[in-house]
């Protein structure tokens, strides 16, 4: 049978709560930290969807009041499953902003693997993720480049030998990689869970470069803040896996 669940984390971001705001309640601005793209009708009631490939998924905006408190929840499926997402921005002084984020629903009968799914790290990469934006890409929309790699033996190896990175690696560690007729990226890992092989963030002059592995294809889910390359990031995935 399915089961509810509830997630709370709590960050501290280096930026304002207007800019906090349009982070997280403006398609181009979650775009830039999270999946997209997204459309946002911005008022109490309005819809809210995301398109990425074949996955397309609908929300109704449950609370609107700027810079403070924003909150959405998907539409039910037809087994009663939903997920509702509720941001609480708070300013202090000196210019920073605490985000209060609470994710809670209703998981399927296969609850198992997607509970694993919301309580691993994979909302501290994100929320990271924001942190990164609004510190070093703030008011410069982005744009989601996502693929999936090839699948082989050893991905992990492998992603880590394209991206010239030895274990163990730690936030702070320099990682240079070319792609085909670009000037190569020279960049900083700027998330990484010791002992935990399944994400991983790098932190470029250009973009925020995100990896999700855990089997044998890595997914790239990619913020570019300049041009997005999404082909040269397929020809650099052919070659590296």
């Amino acid at each position: 049978m399915g089961r509810e669940f509830e997630l709370s984390k709590e960050v501290e971001l280096e930026a304002s709560p207007e800019t906090v705001w349009d982070a997280i309640a403006t398609g181009p601005g979650i775009d830039s930290w999270f999946m997209g793209p997204h459309q946002v009708e911005p008022r109490l009631g309005g819809k809210m969807s995301i398109d990425l490939g074949d996955f397309h998924e609908e929300s109704t905006i449950t609370a609107w009041d700027p810079p403070q408190r924003f909150a959405y929840q998907t539409e039910p499926g037809p087994d009663g499953t939903f997920h509702a997402m509720e941001y609480l921005v708070e300013g202090r002084e000196g210019g920073s902003t605490v985000l209060r984020f609470v994710h809670n629903g209703f998981l399927s009968d296969e609850w198992g693997s997607e509970y694993e799914s919301q309580t691993s790290h994979g909302w501290d990469m994100y929320l990271h993720t924001l942190g990164q934006y609004v510190k070093y890409f703030p008011g410069r929309p982005g744009t989601y480049v996502f693929l999936q790699t090839p699948e082989t033996t050893d991905a992990w190896d492998k992603l880590l030998a394209g991206l010239g990175l030895e274990e163990p690696y730690a936030p702070g560690d320099s990682v240079h990689l070319t792609l085909d007729g670009l000037p190569p990226i020279d960049g900083v890992v700027d998330f990484a869970v010791p002992g935990f092989r399944e994400l991983l963030g790098i932190r470029g002059t250009e973009g925020l470069y995100r990896f999700h592995g855990g089997g044998a294809s890595i997914g790239l889910g990619h913020h570019a803040f300049g041009e997005p390359h999404a082909e040269a990031w397929q020809d650099w995935a052919k070659r590296t896996f």
